[in-house]
């Protein structure tokens, strides 16, 4: 208290009492992959797509990290963390490492390459097309890895058409890639022979060096992978494309991509405000992904989720549509929902922009064996666009089984969290107690006004206990303020039941 020595008029500035508590934000998420460039293992913010081009370069064959951070912001998304993995490669330069260049050879009149990442040994064949009198200008290509073929194209040409070879490699080969002449005439058809690229083993998508589980995992303490999010605590979702670019280039087994993500959930789970975004494998059917949902995987987490199927979106870079895996885009789609209506609001019956197309186009009968085991859907409904049509965790417990809750009580959680630290060193009694009823109860009447939590008036959507019983005097002593809080969340009309009835003529009129 000040002290007053000489008579006047003195002005003080004191406390209201209570303070009130801001909500954190719900929509920043995070990204681990493969890029061009930029910083490597150093969660670098990026609020744009052009800041993205600046720091990691462009789109890349053979890596998702570039377009799923597209997608997102295209979908709604306004803030991301982008942490780039891999090896480091001394001709770029401490701490960056550029896109590791497969080895090319010639064959005829085109330059063969394998594309980023492509383990093993590749043998590229030329050879005589099947059939009886085929044209003089059509060869076969034959792809192999390892001596075992991975791709043909039983009919291909040089010539400026839909069946050119460097045309129909592009758009479908996830192996090698074509370099054409200079422009002017088509050239002539190759000879039959055969090159071989022996990629060096263990290559990886995005840069020179070993890949592993432990590539993503990181480290907390050196900042590395999943670790190096550890950090960043704005962060509500956190996803990894390119998990699945390195296992399908063979640079990761099934084993190894079951294990990584059982490290991003629990990454997510020890942090405990954040959702881990999964992709499925790609080119799963409806049958697969359940067994790869429920046998080979086993996840059980309510800090995870899990979409299907991979969709189909323009890559400039191929200058083609391709299928990506939809964690990106889901998460822009997210970052989209909770600016317009709110984290409570379940993030489905949302257009997923920039897909053309789904992988696989889901019967009601292939959904229903998938929704009820936590595997979101995205499905196309004509005149309606594609849309996510699921938003459930991969949690057995009915209390976490939808995503919306779960992203509820990290909204909530967080935002107490922070709007309360002025309570630490205040003398804990009666009036501290008070002050803490206030300050929370005031939060929790807004979000219900929101909409966020359930109940007609605020004592149904919450109640807020601090007092003698929650701290007796042995918690006192101990330095402890128990504050217990139980809210009633609001939870999606996932089956919608109109019931109707016949009704005879003249008893349509219901007596009130």
């Amino acid at each position: 208290m000040p002290s007053y020595l000489s008579p006047g008029v003195y002005v003080e500035e004191v406390e209201s009492g209570s303070r009130p508590i801001e909500g954190v934000g719900t929509s920043v998420a995070a990204f681990v992959g493969f890029a061009q460039k930029g910083p490597l293992n150093e969660p670098t913010l990026i609020t744009n797509w052009t800041q993205f081009v600046t720091v990691f370069g462009d789109f890349v064959d053979g890596a998702y990290l570039a377009g799923s951070v597209y997608g997102f912001f295209a979908n709604g998304g306004g803030i991301c963390y982008v942490v780039r993995i891999g090896g480091h490669d001394a001709a770029a330069g401490p701490g960056r490492a550029e896109l590791a260049a497969g080895p090319r050879a010639q064959l005829g009149p085109y330059v063969v390459r394998t594309l980023p990442g492509v383990t093993g040994e590749i043998t590229v064949e030329v050879a005589e097309p099947e059939g009886d009198d085929p044209p003089q200008d059509v060869f076969k290509l034959v792809v192999k890895r390892d001596g075992q073929v991975v791709e043909t194209y039983p009919a291909v040409t040089t010539k400026r058409s839909k069946e050119n070879v460097a045309t129909q490699v592009k758009a479908q080969s996830q192996v090698i890639a074509l370099e054409e002449p200079g422009k002017g005439a088509a050239p002539a058809r190759p000879a039959p022979q055969s090159v071989t690229l022996a990629a060096p083993s263990g290559a990886e998508p995005a840069a020179s060096g070993p890949l592993s589980a432990d590539t993503y995992v990181g480290d907390a303490e050196q900042r590395t992978g999943f670790g190096g999010l550890e950090a960043v605590d704005e962060i509500t979702m956190v996803a990894a494309p390119d998990l699945m670019s390195a296992y399908q280039r063979g640079v990761l087994d099934l084993e190894t991509v079951i294990s990584v993500q059982q490290g991003l959930i629990t990454h997510c789970e020890a942090m405990g405000n954040r959702i881990a975004i999964l992709d499925p494998p790609p080119g799963l059917t409806p049958q697969q992904v359940r067994e790869w949902r429920q046998d080979r995987t086993g996840f059980d987490s309510k800090y995870a989720t899990m979409y299907y199927p991979w969709i189909k979106v323009f890559d400039p870079g191929a200058g083609r549509n391709a299928f990506v895996p939809p964690s990106g885009h889901i998460a822009g789609v997210w970052a989209r929902n909770d600016d317009a209506r709110g984290v409570h609001k379940a993030p489905a019956n949302e257009v997923v922009r920039g897909a053309v197309a789904l992988q696989t186009q889901l019967t009601k009968g292939e959904h229903d064996l998938l929704n009820p085991i936590g595997l979101n859907c995205i499905r196309a409904f004509p005149g309606r666009g594609i849309r996510i049509w699921g938003a459930r965790t991969l949690a057995s417990d009915p209390a976490w089984r939808y995503l919306n809750v779960r992203r509820l009580f990290n909204y909530l959680e967080e935002s107490i969290l922070a709007g309360t630290q002025w309570v630490v060193f205040e003398p804990n009694d009666d009036a501290l107690w008070a002050r803490i009823r206030r300050t929370v109860g005031a939060f929790l009447v807004n979000e219900w006004r929101k909409g966020a939590l359930f109940g007609l008036t605020p004592d149904e959507a919450f109640y807020v206990k601090c007092d003698r019983e929650t701290n007796p005097p042995e918690s006192i002593d101990a330095g402890q303020v128990v504050c217990e809080i139980g809210v009633a969340p609001v939870k999606p009309a996932e089956f919608v039941v109109f019931r109707l009835a016949q009704l005879s003529a003249g008893s349509g009129a219901v007596d009130e």
